[in-house]
């Protein structure tokens, strides 16, 4: 039997509906995003959510996390409650780095209570060295140009010992050379790392080059899963060009044009 990654189970969620351009709990209902909605996601993979924006991606991946409750049904991670399935790393659209710290104790901060400050220096200049920083760990971040704060993020990310990976759109603000630049680099970190992850994105080229598994959400509310699509090219063979790739994103535009 495969490793239990991420199970969600008859999980239903809303936010309460606006009026007025305000939220007024109990007043007017709720905005019903998940309704029964069941998807597993499976260990040690990249499970790619792919879905137009405002579909409700960012929510599920709060809802993984724990940043959000479900109003019914169950979240299991590793076959255990959430709460109690381990650290979880988290990777943003934006890098969230502390401007007052040098970018070597960005990492460092978020490693001193796993690993104590010898080790969590070390694991922040063996990261900083795999995405090409070692030579601006003591820069600040206002430094930096925006792909390389990313670059930064994403050691971060890596460094901290997390059994699970939610990523955000991290690339999303990102022109296109960038994007694909550290599309590669998240590749090739994920590949001596193989945690389980989740990517959260709108973009079909990102969902192709990075998703072992792919799951298209619906527009419309509630969400549900419309398609779900195997990636069975290795991620060290993938490319945009390739015959397996060209029929995946030909799916893809159908299901989402």
């Amino acid at each position: 039997m495969a490793e239990p990654g991420i199970c969600l189970k008859n999980v239903s969620f809303g936010y309460p509906a606006a009026v007025s351009g305000k939220d007024l709990p109990g007043a007017a209902g709720t905005a019903d995003i998940f309704e029964n909605f069941s998807i597993d996601l499976p260990a040690s993979r990249v499970s790619v959510i792919l879905g137009p924006s405002g579909c409700g991606k960012t929510t599920l991946l709060n809802l993984i996390s724990g940043l959000l409750e479900p109003s019914t049904g169950s979240i299991l991670s590793f076959g255990q409650p959430k709460e109690s399935a381990g650290n979880i790393s988290l990777l943003f659209q934006e890098p969230r780095l502390l401007p007052w710290r040098t970018i070597r104790k960005n990492i460092e901060i978020v490693l001193k209570k796993h690993l104590g400050p010898q080790k969590s220096r070390e694991a922040a200049e063996y990261y900083l060295k795999l995405v090409g920083l070692d030579g601006f760990a003591e820069y600040l971040p206002g430094a930096l140009s925006g792909g390389m704060k990313q670059r930064a993020a994403i050691a971060r990310a890596f460094a901290y010992p997390a059994g699970m990976l939610l990523m955000d759109e991290p690339f999303q603000a990102l022109d296109l050379g960038l994007k694909m630049s550290l599309t590669r680099l998240f590749s090739e970190l994920w590949i001596n790392d193989r945690r389980t992850a989740v990517f959260v994105t709108h973009d079909i080229s990102e969902a192709i080059m990075l998703g072992d598994e792919i799951f298209v959400l619906s527009a419309e509310r509630p969400v549900r899963i419309i398609e779900h699509l195997a990636n069975p090219e290795p991620h060290t063979e993938r490319s945009l060009d390739s015959k397996m790739s060209i029929g995946i994103e030909k799916r893809l535009y159908q299901l989402l044009g």
